[in-house]
């Protein structure tokens, strides 16, 4: 199964270092940072671990929840956190999901035979509060993930859900926003009352302000 941009995410149910989920009841109304990891006590996955828990209220104040994912057990996964905290000096309280069988990993096409046949890659999934797949990108194994491009997508897409715009690259809170070429002069006025300018018929930026 290959998962697309706009596809609602496979449910699934698994057992996680906080209990047994159903992964879309999890979710919930919120969204949801999925991402998978190779290996418990591993060098780059304690630190993007620590790194999750380090900005637990960066994801709270967006709505997100994160939950993590490796072919470990519940038990490795439980004692790996131990690590986690006193290296990376952070409590990890998301929950990390066992997929011994790799049933998960290979449902969300996590395993990639040229990194592992058993272990996961470095996967990253942004799903939304309808459960559909917003973001999805792959890291190899031997590169940790940029969680300051992580949030910033999740502003991105929070940003043109909300104010109906589209995004320049590098475009961080704050900074303009484009007007969608579906939106004609007529409407992006009425839309936008503060003005707009028009670089070209097809580039036309806005001030939307700072993300709420």
């Amino acid at each position: 199964m290959t998962l697309l941009l706009g596809d609602t995410v496979p449910d699934f149910s698994a057992d996680t270092t906080t209990g047994p989920i159903s992964f879309h009841d999890w979710i919930g109304n919120e969204w949801a940072f999925f991402f998978s990891h190779p290996a418990d006590f591993t060098p780059v996955c304690t630190t993007e671990m620590g790194r999750t828990a380090q900005l637990a209220s960066e994801f709270e104040q967006r709505g997100v929840k994160p939950i993590g994912l490796s072919t470990d057990t519940t038990a490795e996964h439980l004692k790996w956190i131990e690590d986690v905290n006193d290296t990376q000096n952070t409590t990890l309280r998301f929950p990390i999901v066992a997929d011994p069988d790799c049933k998960i990993a290979k449902l969300y096409e996590m395993i990639h035979p040229s990194e592992s046949a058993t272990a996961a890659v470095r996967s990253v999934f942004i799903i939304d509060p309808d459960k559909k797949l917003r973001l999805s990108m792959t890291y190899p194994m031997n590169v940790g993930r940029n969680f300051d491009e992580i949030l910033r997508v999740i502003d991105a897409l929070q940003t043109a859900d909300a104010k109906g715009v589209a995004l320049p690259a590098d475009w961080r809170p704050g900074d303009r926003a484009i007007i969608p070429p579906s939106v004609s002069n007529a409407e992006a006025t009425a839309k936008f009352p503060q003005g707009f300018e028009e670089i070209r018929p097809y580039l036309r930026t806005v001030d939307i302000g700072s993300r709420d």
